[in-house]
């Protein structure tokens, strides 16, 4: 037995990787109060683990040209299995942004962003996931995708001197075409690895600073070893996930798409309203609201680096909304208005809805200037 633990040992110390994955995953000393909030990161673990596999079969089947629309209606057609791929692969990119804000919202009430380091790793993975959801929902190259690719690749074209040329640049010629597909199909084959990466990034971050817990409170003599009992916790939501994900792949594959994106690109005929995936409406619906364009591309991008604030101009260091009711009730109002931005995001662009949007943008701006002062 002491042969077994003194080779356990010398095993485990000159195997940093395994080491590493032992004491992130096994060893790890977990706060035991923490609820059913926490297992969001490991479902988008799970999630980001399903996307990029299912990606990587898709690429099988895929090539970069104007025909893809028909190549890919083919590979679902022909192909066997090739239609389950697909819709797990359009659907899970849904439910992974659906995880991601559920994610963000736990961090917003249990007040996370006091850990600088995560939040601001989290941040780096928002954006990568949102850059590479957008240079998928080109691939299928239907009408929602060409237009909608050349009214967001335009938004560069605000860049003072060299945006015009980027634009140009990131195209491969004057307008969105084959070329654009290649350099978009490249992209998005290669940003879910960064994205990987970063994970790694934002995991070593939290493990170092350790988990938080709902009271807020730092109970280090409270806290229990991640295996077995969270790893079974998270079972249970992992199955409840992907029976949630098969269900809708399987039954409601079409339910988030655009219908615009079931006719094949066709420059010469603008669509009646253009608009991105759900998961951007918000964002879309701010950038609108603002009539000078370089102004909406800067609303744009603060809308989600303003949450870098909230660490720096926190004014309560108590890591929880437990003892703050008022706190309770602005989140949940910051939530009806993030969701009310994303239905005017799928709007024309018309009056009330313009005016809506602004009023809907302020109060969004709001909430993360007076939500810290809590």
């Amino acid at each position: 037995m002491n042969m077994l633990i003194s080779f356990y040992s010398k095993f485990m110390l000159h195997n940093k990787p395994l080491k590493f994955m032992m004491n992130s995953v096994f060893n790890l000393p977990t706060p035991s109060t923490i609820n059913y909030a926490w297992n969001f990161g490991s479902l988008l673990g799970i999630s980001l683990t399903v996307q990029i596999f299912t990606g990587f079969f898709l690429s099988f089947h895929y090539s970069a040209e104007v025909l893809v629309f028909d190549k890919i209606l083919n590979m679902c057609n022909e192909i066997s299995y090739g239609w389950m791929l697909r819709f797990l692969h359009s659907t899970g990119a849904s439910m992974f942004f659906i995880l991601c804000y559920l994610h963000i919202g736990k961090a917003l009430v249990y007040k996370s962003y006091f850990y600088v380091k995560v939040w601001a790793s989290g941040l780096m993975i928002l954006l990568l996931i949102m850059g590479t959801a957008f240079l998928g929902y080109v691939l299928p190259w239907g009408q929602m995708s060409l237009w909608g690719a050349t009214v967001i690749t335009n938004l560069i074209s605000v860049i003072p001197y060299f945006g015009k040329d980027m634009v140009e640049w990131l195209w491969g010629g004057f307008n969105v075409g084959t070329f654009t597909l290649n350099r978009f199909y490249s992209l998005h084959f290669i940003l879910p690895f960064l994205v990987a990466l970063m994970v790694v990034i934002h995991i070593v971050f939290l493990h170092s600073s350790g988990s938080s817990n709902p009271m807020g409170l730092p109970l280090n003599i409270d806290k229990i070893s991640f295996f077995n009992y969270f790893v079974i916790k998270d079972m249970v939501t992992v199955v409840i996930m992907m029976a949630v994900l098969f269900f809708f792949s399987l039954y409601k594959p079409y339910l988030l798409m655009d219908h615009e994106n079931f006719i094949t690109a066709n420059p010469m005929l603008t669509p009646p309203h253009i608009q991105p995936e759900w998961y951007f409406l918000f964002a879309y619906a701010i950038l609108r609201s603002i009539p000078n364009k370089m102004g909406g591309v800067v609303m744009l991008l603060l809308s989600l680096f303003i949450i870098l604030l909230l660490p720096i101009i926190s004014l309560n260091s108590v890591k929880s909304t437990r003892f703050s009711p008022h706190s309770i009730i602005i989140f949940w109002f910051h939530v009806g208005t993030f969701i009310i931005l994303t239905w005017l995001g799928s709007m024309p662009v018309d009056s009330p809805f313009v005016e809506l949007s602004k009023f809907y943008t302020v109060i969004y701006f709001c909430f993360y200037l007076i939500y810290p002062l809590f």
